[in-house]
């Protein structure tokens, strides 16, 4: 007799370390399957790799024929012909005409890392071509996002016969119109979603687009410019362009850029861009560059940059500029050739990242205010839609995403202005889809504008509007959301000792790297060990160290986490024993190095009646 589905037996899976309820609320759990514990079984076999390097490799997963080739990501193998993304061909002999004819060029960027990048990239690459191209970063504030038809006018009159528009574009419908109506050509290279109506230009290069089948999708868009170069090289070497005189650019001279916008952009690390970003890191650390070299410099980054540093350190300095000073200044560093001017914009983007974080948190104390008392007591509310007269547009979108992570659910911040419009930026968690539901409410009239990605997107709307698009997002997304934040997990690659944390450990799981969006870092369990050091740090960071129970220690940092969950959990259980999970980093100090542990959660190792809550 067969018994029916619903009476045959469920084996659950095991939470790891059983743990069931950390102090962020989350289940813990092996990162791998059975069937991927084989599969690393057989990774560690084949290729004599330690078992936590096999771990995190099959936890990725990785075929077992493809660990060469993801432990060593390399350009010329993850790079597809150009040509398959659509319209590809004709921008680049677009842009090989105007190197051929010696043409004025302008290019228009976006004023974040990728868009400052990208105009760099871009720009160093004509001048190699003995052009001298026009540079418009728009200011965010009086501007706003993308090409305007003041700014395509002003380059008009300056000349320019030809429009390069990098990381936006695609959906400036009215100012590349204008453009062309001036007699400019216009080539757009852009990442952004894209809806059923396109501008009308001489090339349209989006892996994004409906009709685009190249599978680029992921790469920034200076990813994107970089692959969009090779194909101008070719195009031009095929016309015998390059000579002795004027030799053809060596594009892996620039991963500098793709590297750092790549990771700024929170573009998945794989496939090409974990090639783009692992050989920009190496490129990095030669210091050859003089601008990246200031910024490093400024940023007192010690010891080789990792992809994190990219993300955090130099990425928010460039960023700066765009938000509070001078949209230009981070593409002038870029481009910068004098040690001494650069090290000066680099000083002015460290002051201006400064002030801009003073900004940053007086904004996001009253947009927690304000989303605490939307959700109530009852914590009910998909989406977070937070607005107030007096902030600053450049500092929005940090402050969505930091209600992102505090409330565990997509968040918008709106900056709005003294004549009733409101700009903002919303950052979604995983699984939830942000600029779809940005653009659908474009097409429903509830926005002026809007646009992005699936984790980040803009918006631009009357003061009018705020309820009806609060109410619109709330509807659209609430069974996403709740189906989103139900698997409330933290998966763990494995559990070591204090003893076993050594440089040469972390080095060892680095291999597996460049770690970021889509390959996500290792976290690392240290089980039952205790918690003999927490003092409060920095801006509400607490620094840490734990001791296992054979006497050896580990230092950590729990950043912003005074306040939090995690912090209150840290404080209420020193001396206690505590279950531990973070990602291990290699911090250097005055010519010292020792491991860190960047403590992402905590659980008291018996889920009894003390567990924490």
């Amino acid at each position: 007799m067969t018994l029916p589905a619903s009476a045959l037996p469920v084996e659950s899976v095991p939470a790891f370390l059983g743990v069931t309820q950390s102090a962020t609320g989350r289940v813990w759990r092996d990162r791998l399957d059975p069937r991927g514990a084989a599969r690393a079984l057989a990774i560690a076999q084949r290729y004599q790799v330690p078992e936590m390097l096999a771990r995190i490799i099959a936890g990725r997963g990785i075929d077992i024929d493809a660990v060469d080739d993801f432990l060593d990501p390399t350009i010329r193998k993850l790079l597809p012909d150009p040509l398959t993304v659509t319209e590809m061909e004709a921008a680049a002999k677009r842009i090989a005409d105007a190197a051929a004819r010696g043409e004025k060029v302008a290019i228009f960027g976006d004023y974040d890392v990728d868009g400052a990048t990208s105009a760099a990239l871009l720009t160093w690459h004509l001048r190699h071509c003995g052009l001298d191209p026009l540079i418009h970063i728009p200011d965010r504030i009086f501007e706003g996002y993308g090409p305007n038809v003041e700014a395509v006018r002003g380059l008009a009159n300056k000349g320019a016969t030809l429009l390069v528009t990098v990381d936006c574009g695609t959906t400036s419908i009215e100012p590349l119109a204008e453009a062309k109506r001036l007699g400019m050509d216009v080539v757009v290279i852009d990442h952004h979603q894209c809806g059923d109506e396109l501008p009308v230009v001489d090339a349209l290069v989006n892996p994004n687009r409906l009709d685009d089948l190249s599978g680029l999708g992921h790469l920034a868009a200076v990813g994107l410019v970089f692959v969009t170069l090779v194909a101008v090289n070719r195009e031009l070497r095929a016309r015998n362009f390059w000579s002795d005189v004027r030799p053809e650019p060596n594009l892996l001279d620039a991963l500098h850029h793709v590297a750092l916008g790549t990771v700024a952009d929170v573009a998945s690390l794989t496939g090409l861009n974990r090639a783009f970003v692992a050989k920009g890191l190496i490129a990095l650390r030669r210091r050859d560059h003089v601008g990246h070299t200031a910024l490093m410099d400024v940023s007192r980054l010690s010891g080789p940059p990792e992809a994190w540093h990219l993300g955090f350190m130099l990425g928010p300095r460039i960023n700066a500029g765009g938000r509070i000073g001078r949209a230009d200044l981070g593409v002038r560093l870029l481009l910068e050739g004098d040690i001494s001017e650069a090290a000066r914009i680099a000083a002015e983007l460290d002051r201006l990242n400064t002030e801009r974080r003073v900004i940053e948190q007086m904004a996001e104390a009253q947009a927690e205010a304000e989303a605490l008392a939307s959700l109530g007591l009852d914590d009910k509310g998909s989406v977070i839609v937070t607005a107030s007269e007096g902030w600053h547009p450049g500092v929005v979108g940090l402050v969505a995403s930091r209600l992102k992570e505090k409330f565990s659910r997509p968040a918008f911040a709106i900056a709005l202005e003294p004549g009733g419009i409101g700009t903002g930026s919303g950052r979604s968690i995983p699984g939830v889809d942000l600029g779809k539901v940005v653009r659908e409410a474009v097409n429903e009239g509830i926005l002026l504008k809007g646009g992005g990605h699936a984790m980040a997107a803009g918006v631009t709307l009357k003061k009018e509007n705020l309820a009806e698009f609060r109410a619109f997002v709330e509807t659209a997304l609430a069974a996403t959301v709740a189906d989103a934040r139900h698997a409330n997990e933290l998966f763990i690659d494995g559990a070591v000792s204090a003893r076993a944390v050594t440089t040469d450990f972390v080095t060892t799981m680095n291999r597996a790297g460049p770690y970021g969006a889509g390959n996500p870092e290792p976290l690392i369990a240290l089980p039952s060990h205790q918690l003999v050091f927490a003092d409060e740090v920095g801006q509400a960071h607490l620094r840490l160290r734990f001791k296992s129970g054979d006497g050896s220690f580990v230092n950590g940092i729990a950043f912003r986490s005074i306040g939090q969950k995690l912090g209150n959990a840290l404080i209420e259980n020193r001396g206690q024993m505590l279950h531990v999970a973070g990602s291990l980093t290699v911090d250097r100090w005055q010519g010292s190095e020792r491991v860190q542990m960047r403590v992402t959660d905590v659980a008291v190792p018996d889920l009894g009646p003390n567990f924490i809550r």
